[in-house]
């Protein structure tokens, strides 16, 4: 479902990605893993044609990232961004149905609001939740926004970065258990970005690391933690001490 080979990106004198080269069959949940600053947002903006490399390709199905209708590229995705991203002076059912309020995904109104209640729901939020405002949300009632917002549109491929920061570890279990439905009854291929290790055995069926800017380990989730990689080994198993 999503090729990247050899994609390269910096910014300014700060070399980001360095030959990043990633496979995700459709229907995988991948998880990629790294410490902080290793580029694994930065992949994700990469895919989701935000940030443009300076060199590489990405193809979604064989078919380059670069060529044909973007919109029509777009609506095959869901994207969680770090921070949620939410916009600030529409209200959370308005956020959840941005996609389906306009360009190719437009609905009518009054069925955009009724899909964006029903996917509240399936975050665990009630339907009073609808006609609040971002700010007047907790960080994670505003990260579980931000996911409803994610799946609204039904996507093949859905992006999480660090879908599960921030929240209690019931929420925490009610996100992890809504990606699984998603990649199960929707079929979806999914990469998330995770530093929970909990959540990393739950959720994925693969892992990649990135590490200076390369995947340098990649495998079956059930192998991550007996990889035979030292730097993968120090961060799975949270060592101080290590490469």
């Amino acid at each position: 479902m999503i090729e990247l080979t050899n994609i390269h990106k910096r910014f300014g004198a700060n070399k980001v990605l360095q030959g990043t080269s990633l496979t995700v069959p459709k229907g995988t949940s991948l998880v990629i893993i790294g410490g902080s600053g290793t580029g694994k947002s930065v992949t994700l903006k990469c895919i989701l044609g935000l940030v443009k490399p300076d060199s590489g390709t990405i193809k979604i199905e064989g078919r380059d990232i670069s060529s044909g209708d973007r919109d029509a590229f777009l609506a095959r995705f869901g994207m969680l961004f770090q921070g949620a991203a939410l916009f600030d002076s529409i209200p959370v059912w308005q956020n959840v149905a941005f996609r389906l309020l306009r360009g190719s995904l437009k609905r009518p109104l009054s069925e955009a609001r009724e899909i964006a209640i029903e996917k509240l729901r399936r975050v665990g939020l009630t339907p009073d939740v609808a006609d609040k405002f971002p700010a007047e949300l907790s960080g994670g009632m505003q990260k579980r926004v931000g996911f409803a917002r994610a799946i609204a549109n039904d996507p093949e491929i859905v992006l999480l970065d660090e879908p599960t920061a921030g929240l209690d570890p019931i929420m925490t279990n009610i996100i992890n258990e809504l990606i699984l439905d998603v990649v199960g009854k929707l079929g979806a291929t999914v990469v998330s970005i995770t530093s929970d290790m909990s959540s990393l055995k739950v959720i994925s069926n693969r892992v990649a690391m990135i590490h200076e800017g390369r995947i340098i380990w990649d495998g079956a989730t059930s192998d991550v933690e007996a990889s035979g990689n030292p730097v993968v080994d120090q961060f799975v198993h949270s060592r101080a001490e290590g490469p």
